[in-house]
């Protein structure tokens, strides 16, 4: 059942992010080879140009070994793990990096770091995860928030999320997104607190006029399958064509996105948006291709988050 179908980058994100080329990057706690595979990547599509933060002994040899002469790079020389987070926060903060690649450190150390409130890297805005699914280099994606930061939103969260996944597909072409509002159940049901939520939702998009097609609750099956919705007797825009899966906690979003990977060779594109700092978290199981596209999406959404960006690999 597993696929064994080749991840690709997708061209659509290559694309966008092609128009914003040079992208200085801090490279956090760099020196295992997967996450260099695709800073490399990166640097031979022109995204971004490196700035490496870690042990320079182990960041010069990892090059090495994937015969890459880094020499045109900085490299901060900073031996202890939990250093390299504020280091490049730092940066972040000063305008001198756009993009934070998060090499071989632990997600909650960075976070921690990047976070406070010194380095002044926070937004307006509730942060909120993205997944960008794609499974062939040219077909179209399928959004899926939130599956990785925000456990399990309330309403007032999951307009954060809404309003940040419609900004987010904006930028990547897509003007008026159709976004499903993802419960077990078509139906309104006290039991099933997530159909409530997902129609209060739906009413709250409409009276803030939002630039999507918001409607829910609707299951699975009937935001992606238009057979499914007709045979249910679901009558809307979104059912059967949504863009977008807005998931009504972290493991629905989380196990969707895992069987797309593993079933399907699905490529996942990471990104967390929300504030001055976008931060883009991938597997530590994910691919060299799946790596550059999380790259590429941070780099599509450079403008819109104030021209910095976090990401993490791990």
């Amino acid at each position: 059942m597993l696929s064994n179908k080749e991840i690709v980058c997708p061209n659509n994100l290559l694309d966008h992010a092609n128009k914003k080329r040079g992208v200085n990057a801090a490279i956090v706690n760099a020196g295992l080879p997967l996450p260099m595979l695709s800073v490399q990547d990166a640097v031979k599509e022109g995204l971004i140009r490196p700035i490496f933060i870690g042990n320079k002994k182990e960041i010069l040899k990892c090059a090495e070994n994937l015969k890459w002469d880094i020499s045109e790079f900085e490299i901060i020389d900073e031996p202890v793990e939990n250093n390299t987070a504020a280091i490049a926060a730092k940066l972040a903060s000063e305008k001198k990096i756009k993009i934070i690649v998060k090499g071989h450190i632990h997600t909650d150390i960075l976070m921690k770091e990047v976070l406070k409130r010194d380095y002044n890297l926070l937004g307006k805005t509730r942060l909120s995860h993205i997944w960008h699914m794609t499974t062939t280099k040219d077909n179209k994606p399928l959004i899926i928030t939130d599956g990785a930061l925000n456990v399990l939103p309330n309403v007032k969260t999951k307009m954060h999320i809404l309003r940040n996944v419609i900004d987010f597909s904006n930028r990547i072409g897509i003007e008026r997104p159709k976004v499903a509002v993802l419960s077990a159940t078509e139906e309104i049901l006290d039991s099933v607190p997530s159909s409530i939520e997902a129609d209060e939702i739906t009413k709250l998009a409409k009276e803030e006029n939002l630039n999507a097609d918001v409607f829910g609750p609707l299951a699975f099956d009937n935001s992606i399958s238009k057979k499914s919705a007709a045979i249910k007797g679901v009558k809307n825009i979104v059912a059967g064509d949504a863009d977008v899966l807005l998931v009504p906690s972290v493991e629905t979003g989380n196990s969707l996105v895992k069987m797309m990977i593993y079933f399907m060779g699905a490529c996942a594109a990471g990104v967390v948006v929300g504030g001055k700092v976008p931060i883009v978290i991938t597997s530590r199981s994910d691919e060299a291709q799946a790596r550059l596209a999380s790259i590429a999406a941070a780099v599509v959404a450079l403008d819109w988050f104030f021209i910095e960006i976090i990401i993490l690999m791990f």
